[in-house]
């Protein structure tokens, strides 16, 4: 079943009102078995724009859909065109504060486990083990037709050799990896096919109007279950995939407590909301539990 992207959220009047008191963050975090939800404002820190904050790309960018992507010959030679370029800057983002903050609660034993909506990679590139990628990995590419799964890198080889010279100038790039490009400049882009069986290729994420894999779904239910509370990180909780383990945690009667500057979804579910920058926060909750978090030049 394929389900109506939902790319917007509008905040209502009865939300509770943000606070910038980390201690119930302090507490949570100090009794373990703190499971993280992130979303792509964890991100922002290292070059990578969210959706839907302030400057978000949704202001100037639609993102792919699936439906799109599988129907239209054009959609996918516009897709990999801007990926393409987009993969190069994407893929030089380093791990900030954030990401290098949650993987030392981790190795201090008081998170039980990650989930990221994100598909950067970035969680693991800081040092966190058993990251859950609810919508997959930009590191990967899937054939829709064998099933077969490569690394980005092949790919990225394959298309710089299908398109030599091809260096057009973006007006920026998206939390999905995608480059802002005109349709004047992808023009003659040269889409490569599955190397096994000629099928059509597709970055291994969940784009928009397609669903997540059940049994990951399940798994994250189940990461829900087993934890004491959820610590939301920079996600405005939009979608369902990710704001269904919000509600989940909350009708178990779990804490839900949300660091991110503007309102989500979310908030009336949650014990509080912190409305500060995350690399602070993290850092200063990392403090107050004399947890060490590696610096730049270490992670």
């Amino acid at each position: 079943m394929r389900v109506r992207p939902t790319l917007r959220w509008t905040p209502t009047d009865d939300l509770p009102p943000a606070t910038t008191d980390l201690a119930p963050v302090v507490d949570a975090l100090r009794a373990g078995g703190v499971l993280v939800l992130s979303g792509a404002g964890i991100s922002t820190e290292s070059g990578i724009p969210d959706y839907r904050g302030e400057g978000g790309s949704l202001s100037r960018h639609t993102p792919m859909t699936f439906q799109e992507f599988v129907g239209e010959a054009a959609a996918r030679r516009r897709y990999w065109a801007r990926s393409h370029l987009g993969w190069r800057t994407f893929g030089r983002a380093l791990p900030n504060a954030g990401h290098r903050a949650v993987a030392a609660f981790a190795r201090h034993g008081l998170v039980s486990g990650v989930i990221t909506q994100n598909v950067d990679g970035l969680h693991q590139a800081a040092g966190s083990e058993g990251v859950v990628e609810l919508h997959g990995s930009l590191d990967r590419v899937v054939c829709l037709s064998c099933g077969r799964t490569s690394p980005r890198r092949d790919l990225a080889e394959r298309l710089e050799a299908a398109n030599p010279g091809f260096s057009p100038v973006a007006a920026g790039i998206n939390p999905d990896g995608d480059a802002d490009l005109t349709d004047e400049q992808v023009v003659g882009f040269r889409v490569v096919r599955c190397a096994v069986c000629g099928g059509v290729l597709k970055p291994d994420v969940v784009f928009f109007g397609e669903t997540v894999p059940p049994q990951r779904v399940e798994l994250c239910r189940r990461m829900v279950r087993e934890s004491t509370s959820l610590l939301v990180l920079g996600s405005s909780l939009t979608v369902m995939s990710g704001l269904r383990f919000v509600r989940l945690a909350a009708e178990s009667g779990k804490p839900v407590l949300i660091v991110n500057r503007d309102a989500t979804r979310g908030d009336r579910h949650a014990l509080t909301r912190v409305g500060l920058p995350l690399g602070a926060a993290l850092t200063t909750v990392a403090e107050r539990l004399d947890v060490t978090v590696e610096d730049a030049a270490a992670a």
